[in-house]
């Protein structure tokens, strides 16, 4: 295990904006992961696990820990009659998200075709919920490995057993920096019709019949970079952290509020199950509501001039900044509506400015 000193963050993360790590470890194998956690621990010493850095903002000041930025890779295809018109993908934690649903669907095996084109990797997907364009990973995992920084050692979970919800699970919530994901297994569908929930991907498809999951994955992708969340090279939206804000869940009070402020109805859609008696609200509409449009600019951060939830490094941007520009939306949001929008990504270092 080699332990690099002072290693600059910003190349890491799709903002490209933060301070060192005091310490960084790649880490090869899940053996690699295990060492890193004993040395942090002897020596008293936070510990911070790194995948792609597409939902992460890190302080100017930098993390006064250890990175492990994970690097496993391999991805095995379970051969098993007994699966019948399933196929179990086990993904390494340290593959690209896209690269492997552009596998899947080449493969013909449907459940994460409209999850293409988002950044980071496999491991952040069952830690966040992924879920884009009416699809969640939460729909497709089977199950989880894990390494376990109390008990110091492996752990497989089911898919029930992680406790998924809108964009949470028990990784990010009662189990917040215990674990460490070292591979994700999905079930697919082999042959399976694509999923059409979401309005835009419906619109593409209306007049040229049942698309395939490569046609649909494909469309994504194209509906994602006009809104700038495609990493393209070159294009100033793309050095963002993805959506910067939650979409509310909101109970009929809530819609009411809104209502009134505007006059006239919210755009609204089903917050899913254990919220029966709320809607979500998008956070890109309330924030143009408030006074926010895309382009809007403050010092060297800004918001994509493609799509509202996109905070951007304009060039040479601060963590500062896009926490200034993040704060007075919110603000702006509460004032009008009485909701307070949530951030998104996560907050490293922070506590240490």
């Amino acid at each position: 295990m080699r332990i690099e000193e002072n290693k600059p963050l910003a190349p890491l993360t799709t903002l490209g904006i933060g301070g060192p790590a005091r310490w960084f470890v790649e880490a090869r194998s899940e053996e690699n992961i295990a060492k890193a956690a004993t040395w942090t621990r002897e020596k008293g010493i936070p510990l911070f696990v790194l995948g792609g850095g597409s939902n992460l903002l890190v302080a100017d000041a930098g993390f006064r820990g250890l990175v492990l930025h994970i690097g496993l890779k391999g991805v095995f295809v379970q051969e098993d009659a007994a699966l019948s018109n399933d196929r179990v993908y086990e993904v390494a934690a340290g593959e690209d998200w896209d690269q492997f649903v552009q596998r899947a669907v080449e493969d013909d095996c449907a459940g994460i075709e409209c999850l293409a084109g988002i950044p980071g990797t496999v491991g952040g997907t069952p830690v966040q919920n992924v879920g884009a364009y009416g699809q969640e990973v939460s729909t497709a995992i089977e199950r989880v490995r894990a390494f376990d920084l109390q008990k110091h050692g492996l752990v497989d979970f089911t898919s029930a057993e992680c406790a998924f919800a809108y964009r949470h699970s028990r990784f990010n919530t009662t189990d917040r920096g215990r674990y460490i994901v070292t591979r994700v297994d999905y079930r697919l569908k082999m042959h399976g019709a694509a999923t059409l929930k979401y309005a835009d991907l419906q619109k593409a498809f209306t007049a040229s019949g049942i698309p395939g999951l490569r046609d649909v994955a494909e469309i994504v992708r194209r509906i994602r970079q006009s809104k700038g969340m495609l990493l393209v090279e070159g294009d100033q939206d793309c050095h963002s952290a993805g959506s910067f804000f939650k979409n509310p869940i909101v109970n009929a009070k809530g819609v009411a509020a809104v209502t009134a402020a505007v006059g006239g109805e919210p755009p609204r859609f089903p917050a899913g199950p254990g919220h029966e008696n709320c809607v979500k609200l998008p956070a890109a509409w309330l924030i143009e509501k408030a006074g926010f449009t895309k382009g809007y600019v403050l010092g060297r951060a800004g918001i994509s001039s493609k799509h509202t939830l996109a905070l951007v490094n304009r060039g040479g941007a601060t963590a500062a900044e896009i926490v200034a520009l993040a704060d007075k939306i919110r603000a702006a949001v509460a004032q009008r509506f009485e909701i307070q929008l949530q951030m998104e990504p996560v907050m490293l270092g922070f506590e240490n400015s």
